[in-house]
C-alpha cells in the first residue's frame, strides 16, 4: 500500500465488492425462473386495473399474515446472525423486520383510503415554502400514535424545486392518477442485511409504481424466503409475487430475461455497474462509451460512507456521554453491515471537547457486546482498513472469526484518498476526522463542502448540534444552511439517519441526479407512504437527548422486548396496545 494512494484490489472506491455466501436455500433453476416471470407476465396487466379497494384488502390481509409470521422472522434472523435469543440485540431483527414492515403496510393503506376519498393522499400538516421557493411536506408524525411514540421526533421531504405549492398533489400517487394501458415486471434483487429491504423495496414496486414483482433474495439472508411467501401469501397466490432464489448467477440471467421490464436493486455499486454495463474491460468500455448492455429502467440504493457532522458547543458530562453512545450505536447496529452505518465522524479540531467525546466513543465501544461478521468478507476488508491505519482503537475480540469494533481517529482531510473517506467499509469499522475552523459557523461551513465534495456517496448524513448553540443566530442560520446544503438524499438531526428508513413515511435513496456512468449511491426512492413522484431529500430532527432511552442504542438492556412491542403495536395501532410499549420502552 503506498502512501499516495491508499486504496487497494481489496478496497476499490465505492461500496463494498462482497464475496458471494454460500447458499442455504437451493438457487431458483431456469425453468422455475422461466415459469414464475410467465405467471408474472400474465397477470401484470390485471394488477395495473386492480381497483384501490381490492389493492386495500390485499394490504389488509398481508397485514395479518406479516404479522403471524413475525415471530419466525426474528427468530430465523437472529440465528442466522449469531444473535442469542432473548439478548437486547434481538432487538434489532423485530425493529428491522416485522415491525417497519408492519408499518409500511399500514401506511400504504392509509394514503390509498386517502387517494380513494380525496384523490392524494393527506399530509399530517400544510405543507410551506423555504425562502428559496424550495416546497416542503411534513410527514411525521403521521398521527398521534407517532407523536406519542417519538415525542420530540419531525420529519419532512423537501422537494424537487420544480414542484410547486399549486402542483404538490398531482404529484402524489401519480400510478393511481394516470395509470398505464399496460403491466410490467419489476426485478427487484434484494439485500442481504437489514431483513425488511427486499420485502419493502417489493411494496414499493407493487404499490407505488404499479409494477408485479420477481424478488431474487440475496444468499446472504435468503432463510427468509419462505417467511415472504408466508408473509406476503395473498400476492403470491395471486400471482402478483415471486420469490427467487440464487447468487450472481441466477441475477444475471434474471436481469436480462426478455420478461423483466425494470430493475431495483439495494446492494453494491459494483454490482449496479455490473447489470448495467457489464463485466471487465468490455464493460468498463461501454461505460466509458456511455453505451450499456442492459437498457431496461434501473433503480438502486448503493451505499455510502455516511458522515455525522458535530456541531462544537457547550456539551456537559453528561451531554458528552450521551452521545458517545449514540455515535457509536450508528456503527454497531446490525454488526456494522447498514448502508447507512455511520463511518466518517466530523469535529472541530479546537473544540475544547472533541477529545472527551472521542473517549465517550471509545468507552461506548468499550462496552458493547462483539457480534459476529456474519457477511462475507469481513475480515478481510477490516484487516485492510487496520493495515492503512495500524494506530486504530479495537475493541473486543479478535482474530479468526471476528471484527472488533475498529475506530479510527485523527484523519488528516488532505488526504481526499484515504480509504476510510472514498470506501464502504461494510464491517464494524468507523473513523473520525477534524476540521480546522476559527468558529462552529465556518466549521460548520468546511464539514458540508468536506462531506459533499470529499466523501464517497450521497445517501444519508447526520448533524449533531446542542440545543445552546442553536440559540446563536448565526449557528442556527448555518444549521439550517447546512440541512438545505448538504447533497445526500437524508439528512438527520441529532441522531442516527437509520430513523429515516425506519419512519417509512420518508424517502429513503440517494440525493437525485447521479448519471448511470457515474451511479454512486444510486437512483430513485423507496418507503415514501406519502408516494411523493419529485422528492428531492427527507430531513428529521429530535431532540438532543432523548428518554426513555432509544431502543436503537447499543447500552439499551430491553430492546428486545421494546422491538416485540413495536411489531404489536404496529400490527394494530391502538390505545390497547400504547401501555405495553411505553412500560417497554422505560425499562430500557
Amino acid at each position: 500500500m503506498t502512501e499516495a494512494s491508499p486504496l487497494t484490489p481489496t478496497m476499490s472506491k465505492g461500496s463494498a465488492a462482497i464475496p458471494e455466501a454460500d447458499h442455504r436455500v437451493a438457487p431458483s433453476t431456469p425453468e422455475e425462473m422461466d415459469a414464475a416471470l410467465r405467471v408474472l407476465r400474465d397477470k401484470a396487466d390485471e394488477w395495473v386495473a386492480l381497483s384501490i379497494d381490492e389493492r386495500i384488502g390485499i394490504l389488509e390481509e398481508l397485514v395479518e399474515s406479516t404479522y403471524r409470521v413475525s415471530e419466525r422472522w426474528a427468530r430465523e434472523a437472529c440465528q442466522a446472525k449469531g444473535i442469542p435469543l432473548g439478548t437486547p440485540a434481538e432487538g434489532e431483527e423485530w425493529l428491522g423486520g416485522p415491525a417497519v414492515v408492519l408499518r409500511n403496510l399500514n401506511l400504504l393503506i392509509r394514503s390509498l383510503k386517502d387517494i380513494r376519498e380525496h384523490g392524494a393522499p393527506q399530509l399530517p400538516k400544510k405543507p410551506w415554502v423555504r425562502p428559496n421557493g424550495q416546497v416542503v411536506a411534513p410527514v411525521f408524525p403521521t398521527d398521534k400514535w407517532d407523536a406519542l411514540s417519538f415525542t420530540g421526533f419531525s420529519a419532512e421531504v423537501w422537494m424537487d424545486p420544480s414542484v410547486t405549492p399549486s402542483t404538490l398533489a398531482e404529484t402524489m400517487g401519480v400510478f393511481y392518477r394516470r395509470p398505464p394501458a399496460k403491466g410490467k415486471v419489476a426485478l427487484v434483487l434484494g439485500a442481504g442485511n437489514v431483513s425488511s429491504i427486499g420485502a419493502m423495496d417489493a411494496l414499493y414496486k407493487l404499490f407505488a409504481e404499479g409494477e408485479v414483482v420477481a424478488l431474487k433474495m440475496n444468499p446472504v439472508n435468503e432463510y427468509l424466503g419462505p417467511i415472504t411467501d408466508e408473509a406476503f401469501r395473498e400476492l403470491v397466490r395471486r400471482g402478483y409475487l415471486r420469490v427467487l432464489y440464487g447468487g450472481a448467477a441466477e441475477g444475471e440471467r434474471l436481469c436480462t430475461h426478455e420478461l423483466v421490464d425494470t430493475i431495483h436493486i439495494t446492494g453494491s455499486d459494483k454490482t449496479h455497474d455490473a447489470i448495467v454495463w457489464g463485466l471487465g474491460p468490455e464493460g468498463e468500455e461501454r461505460k466509458r462509451r456511455r453505451e450499456p448492455r442492459n437498457t431496461r429502467p434501473v433503480t438502486s440504493e448503493l451505499g455510502n460512507v455516511s458522515p455525522i457532522l458535530v456541531v462544537p458547543g457547550p456539551w456537559t458530562q453528561a451531554d458528552l456521554d450521551y452521545q458517545g453512545v449514540n455515535l457509536a450505536s450508528s456503527l454497531t447496529n446490525n454488526a456494522g453491515f447498514n448502508c447507512n452505518a455511520s463511518r466518517v465522524f466530523i469535529t472541530h479540531a479546537g473544540w475544547n471537547q472533541r477529545t472527551a467525546l472521542l473517549d465517550a466513543v471509545k468507552r461506548a465501544f468499550a462496552k458493547a457486546t462483539s457480534r459476529a461478521p456474519y457477511y462475507p468478507g469481513a475480515e478481510q476488508r477490516h484487516k485492510a482498513f487496520v493495515d492503512a491505519h495500524p494506530n486504530a482503537f479495537q475493541f473486543g475480540p479478535a482474530g479468526e472469526g471476528r471484527v472488533p469494533w475498529t475506530f479510527i481517529t485523527d484523519l488528516d482531510p488532505t488526504k481526499t484518498d484515504d480509504p476510510c473517506f472514498q470506501v464502504e467499509a461494510w464491517c464494524g469499522v468507523t473513523s473520525e476526522v477534524p476540521l480546522s475552523a476559527s468558529d462552529p459557523v465556518e466549521f460548520i461551513r468546511q464539514a458540508v463542502a468536506f462531506a459533499n465534495d470529499t466523501l464517497w456517496g450521497t445517501l444519508s448524513c447526520s448533524i449533531i448540534v446542542h440545543p445552546k448553540s442553536l440559540k446563536d443566530p448565526r449557528v442556527a442560520k448555518a444549521v439550517d444552511d447546512a440541512i438545505a446544503d448538504l447533497r445526500y438524499g437524508s439528512v438527520a438531526v441529532n441522531h442516527w439517519s437509520a430513523l429515516s428508513y425506519a419512519f417509512v413515511s420518508t424517502t429513503w435513496g440517494a440525493y437525485p441526479g447521479h448519471e448511470l456512468h457515474d451511479i454512486r449511491s444510486g437512483r430513485g426512492v423507496v418507503h415514501n407512504s406519502y408516494l411523493f413522484d419529485r422528492p428531492q431529500k427527507s430531513v428529521v430532527r429530535g431532540p438532543f437527548r432523548v428518554a426513555p432511552k432509544p431502543a436503537w442504542f447499543v447500552d439499551n438492556r430491553n430492546a428486545h422486548r421494546i422491538g416485540r412491542a413495536l411489531t404489536d403495536f404496529n400490527h394494530r395501532p391502538g390505545l390497547a396496545r400504547l401501555p405495553k410499549l411505553v412500560f417497554e420502552a422505560l425499562k430500557g
